[in-house]
């Protein structure tokens, strides 16, 4: 049987949850795009934790600050409270490399994903990438996840030719009926075999 708390799906932002306005760091500027609730709301009742990965070079832009970033996602976190949904992890990388440097946090490093991994003590081969950009699939893949989905939300209406091994779905809670197959489909084969 497939051990549930071993496996996360790590979670683009801007495009995939919520609509990208570009640089949302403000509570006022923040919407949620639609099913994307229910999408976390499925994850968390089976058990499946959510961690976000967020690329938020508006930090080295001296756009807004780390602390406005992480005081953005408590409130987000503090309006999931009623609706049994919930985000077990906000990772964000504030750098950008024309002004910081190269770092491997910033999508389509995995650095981002591998410290949510170690933080929730969970699989990377577990694990599955959900985004709107070729940054964010790609990400999962360098990672080491088992599935990268795009989702043709934001971005993901712009993009072309997807890397072998992708799967793409209408938005996030499509992209989580993809995963919750996966596992279903992992799950029956496992018990199938023992």
């Amino acid at each position: 049987m497939l051990d549930l708390s071993r496996c996360a799906v790590f979670m683009d932002r801007d495009g995939t949850l919520n609509q990208d306005r570009g640089y949302v760091w403000r509570h006022e500027d923040w919407e949620w795009l639609p099913r994307a609730i229910l999408a976390l709301r499925l994850l968390t009742l089976t058990g499946i934790k959510v961690a976000v990965v967020t690329n938020q070079a508006g930090i080295a832009r001296g756009m807004y600050t780390d602390e406005d970033v992480k005081e953005l996602h408590r409130l987000v976190d503090e309006s999931l409270v009623d609706s049994d949904a919930s985000i077990a992890g906000w990772y964000h990388c504030p750098h950008h490399p024309d002004i910081t440097g190269e770092c491997d946090c910033r999508k389509p490093g995995p650095g981002l994903l591998q410290k949510a991994a170690q933080d929730l003590g969970v699989e990377l081969s577990d694990c599955y990438m959900v985004g709107d950009k070729l940054s964010d699939v790609e990400a999962g893949m360098n990672a080491g996840v088992r599935l990268s989905v795009l989702v043709r939300t934001g971005h993901g209406r712009e993009v072309e030719g997807l890397p072998e091994g992708v799967a793409e779905a209408g938005d996030v809670l499509d992209a989580t009926r993809v995963i919750l197959e996966d596992i279903y489909k992992r799950s029956t084969v496992r018990r199938s075999l023992d």
